[in-house]
């Protein structure tokens, strides 16, 4: 297999909720099957291309391999059906039926071999609520600007993106990344302006988690504050935290090198600190068996 960031995407067929749909991915980075495997899960208008060559650089710095998808209704993956709204569960839907699906599809045994978790925004919350989740199924996070609860800001933010949506270039733009760019758009602008989703909200689920976790957010990001942070860590007080100057909601696109060195110091020590443990084990297994 072939991890080439300039291949064509392949496509992996899942059930979501009862419907068979296919999701673009590719493989990226190392061919190194024992170097750490990243997934990466996009933003609310994000896809597979929108992340643009930021999982390749972050990958070949790091010597990691890497896998970039697009969820349902997203990039060339399947668009949402006819007249189809997402409910306000849909990141929980992700997170628990269809991200473990898509392992699974693409030959990731999670339980055996536990991949990490790159997420951003919406795919940041995903990231999230699988960890809750599934917590012996991967092997730790990364999440840049998580949602824990709606805020007022993001509210506001995201109606001024359906404003932009409809009046300026905004949709041709999007376009480029997406084959039914009203599916992509309008699935996500909708269900967070539905004010049910106002009460959307994974605290309780939080302290769940047992992997390592680093959490990243902008001091200038424009959909959400450090409420969102601050209740991450209230919640898990072991995760590592980090707070970037001149840093809106992608801290990926605007502090590149701040996030790439953070996360391979990160995955790096928590790799070593679990080789430790192994190795201990096994000492202690050997030492108990020849006694």
């Amino acid at each position: 297999m072939s991890h080439d960031a300039a291949t064509l995407p392949r496509f992996a067929a899942v059930t979501q909720r009862g419907r068979r749909v296919r999701l673009e991915y590719r493989w990226i980075g190392a061919d190194d099957r024992a170097a750490p495997l990243l997934v990466f899960l996009h933003e609310g208008l994000g896809s597979a291309s929108m992340w643009k060559d930021y999982p390749a650089r972050l990958c070949d710095a790091g010597r990691l391999r890497g896998l970039v998808y697009s969820r349902t209704g997203y990039g060339r993956s399947t668009p949402r059906a006819p007249g189809e709204r997402w409910a306000t569960d849909y990141m929980h839907v992700q997170a628990r039926e269809v991200l473990p699906a898509f392992l699974a599809a693409v030959g990731v045994d999670a339980a055996a071999d536990p991949p990490w978790l790159f997420g951003h925004s919406d795919g940041a919350s995903i990231a999230l609520i699988y960890a809750a989740t599934y917590p012996d199924r991967l092997a730790g996070l990364v999440v840049l600007a998580p949602h824990i609860f709606v805020e007022d800001l993001s509210v506001r933010s995201i109606e001024q993106a359906k404003y932009a949506y409809q009046t300026t270039d905004l949709r041709r733009k999007l376009a480029r990344h997406h084959a039914d760019v009203d599916s992509a758009f309008w699935g996500w602008n909708d269900v967070w302006l539905d004010p049910a989703f106002r009460r959307w909200n994974i605290e309780a689920l939080l302290p769940a988690i047992r992997v390592p976790v680093l959490a990243v957010q902008g001091h200038d990001d424009e959909y959400g504050t450090m409420a969102q942070l601050d209740a991450l860590a209230a919640r898990l007080p072991q995760a590592e935290m980090l707070k970037l100057d001149d840093c809106a909601h992608s801290p990926h696109r605007d502090q590149p090198a701040a996030v790439t060195q953070a996360t391979i110091e990160f995955v790096g020590r928590r790799r070593k600190i679990v080789h430790h443990n192994e190795q201990y084990n096994d000492e202690r297994r050997r030492h108990h068996e020849s006694s």
